[in-house]
């Protein structure tokens, strides 16, 4: 594996005598709290497990150096209040993804490098109890009947499970961690994501009510992208964001969040995201942000897009501008109406103005690559122009070297955003600027 090194603290695995110790000290501990406590109330919790945490291991005569006592502390406080051998690797802002492959097997990205964590969890009952920690406050659940969830975390982390008998190496957990202090538009331009030009130019779209999609592969950053832009709607407009597991995290102050709900153990009650796309649009929306389209529901969103909802978002899986378009068309297919490929095109063609493409390079680093204007339609096809592209120039110590740059040619909506009282200088679309 690339890079390999160890995430956590120290080196080496927990021992037996270790591992025993902790189970002793917690059972002593989950025995002896008060079953009346409230774990919400994390610090007066955490005062209460410290003085009896103290006093087992004096009562136990045990002497423990001072930095092995506080780790154990630690762990058996992550163990009753958090999310057990998660926490530390939760805690490093340095990790942008957790993946447990079972009991023993846990590994974090950190800077597009996949590496080994140096924790581990006691067995698969051990990851089992987390997991329910986990969903069981957003009212769903994991078993055997149901092995497959999407949950998310309490600051909004999303949250994939798989567990036996579909997952043959015990329970799977992929954690796509939010920064705790989410990334600005500034951010995106010190990384190198974006350009200030690309940044002027969504801004203006935004405001001019353009509608938009982000697109780009698994990882690509495309939920991260859509709450920066989200963050240029002007306050005063009511948002409705439509969600599998709620994400985004918008900063409005009126902003209705809706999250689809999985059916129940009798396999009932289900409400998927084209339910909420189709009922969001009775609730006198001026902006529809559908976090992602996979299905059906993206003919919804299209028509609310033709019909009044100027300046929508959302996101899709796609390898390309040109394949996004190839990808409404088939989730259109998948809504079940029986509707001519040339009426999809017509639909799209005219509730599509911008598709900015985010892609995860071979480096780790992940870069708008492309800002494409859709344009109308020709025939029976969709006419498509770039207005930015990544160029890339090089490579130099493993780094993707290049830029993010204007073709030069102005979208035909130049009209519309300058309806808006918006005018873009001309340096915006590369013109009188030498590259």
């Amino acid at each position: 594996m690339r890079n390999q090194q160890v995430l956590g603290r120290q080196p080496g695995r927990p021992d037996s005598s270790y591992v025993d110790l902790k189970t002793r000290v917690q059972n002593r501990l989950l025995s002896e709290l008060e079953p009346s406590m409230d774990l919400t109330k994390k610090n007066e919790v955490r005062s209460h497990i410290e003085e009896l945490f103290n006093a087992i291991l004096a009562e136990e005569s045990m002497v423990l150096a001072r930095q092995e006592r506080q780790r154990l502390f630690e762990s058996i406080v992550a163990e009753i209040l958090g999310f057990g051998p998660l926490e530390p690797l939760l805690a490093d802002e340095t990790i942008t993804e957790i993946m447990v492959n079972g009991p023993k097997n846990i590994f974090g990205e950190r800077k597009g490098n996949i590496t080994r964590a140096n924790v581990s969890f006691e067995d698969d009952d051990h990851v089992m109890r987390i997991l329910d920690r986990i969903v069981a406050p957003l009212g769903r659940r994991i078993d055997e009947s149901s092995p497959l969830v999407d949950a998310r975390l309490p600051d909004g982390s999303r949250v994939n499970a798989v567990i036996r008998p579909i997952s043959l190496v015990g329970p799977t957990i992929t954690i796509r961690k939010f920064f705790k202090k989410p990334l600005t538009v500034e951010d995106l331009i010190k990384f190198g994501s974006i350009s200030k030009e690309i940044v002027e130019f969504l801004r203006a779209c935004i405001i001019a009510r353009m509608n938009m999609i982000v697109s780009g592969g698994t990882g690509s950053g495309k939920t991260t992208l859509l709450n920066v832009l989200s963050g240029f709607i002007p306050n005063d407009e009511r948002i409705v964001t439509v969600e599998n597991a709620a994400e985004l995290q918008l900063r409005q102050e009126h902003v209705v969040t809706l999250e689809s709900r999985p059916p129940n153990i009798e396999g009932k009650g289900a409400i998927s995201i084209q339910d909420l796309v189709v009922n969001c649009l009775r609730m006198r929306p001026d902006r529809i942000i559908v976090g992602e389209c996979r299905g059906g529901e993206a003919l919804d969103m299209l028509q609310a897009m033709n019909t009044g909802h100027d300046g929508s978002l959302t996101t899709a899986h796609s390898n390309s501008p040109r394949d996004t378009i190839s990808r409404l068309e088939v989730m259109c297919l998948m809504a079940g109406m029986d509707l001519p490929i040339r009426a999809i095109r017509e639909q799209i063609a005219s509730a599509v103005d911008v598709v900015c493409h985010q892609e995860r390079l071979r480096d780790g680093t992940r870069k708008v690559v492309k800002v494409t204007e859709v344009q109308g339609m020709e025939g029976d096809m969709i006419t498509m122009s770039d207005i930015f592209e990544f160029e890339q120039t090089g490579v130099e110590g493993g780094k993707i070297v290049g830029r993010i740059r204007p073709t030069g040619i102005r979208p035909k909506f130049t009209d519309r955003i300058e309806a808006a009282g918006i005018y873009l200088p001309p340096s915006v679309f590369g013109v009188g600027r030498t590259y």
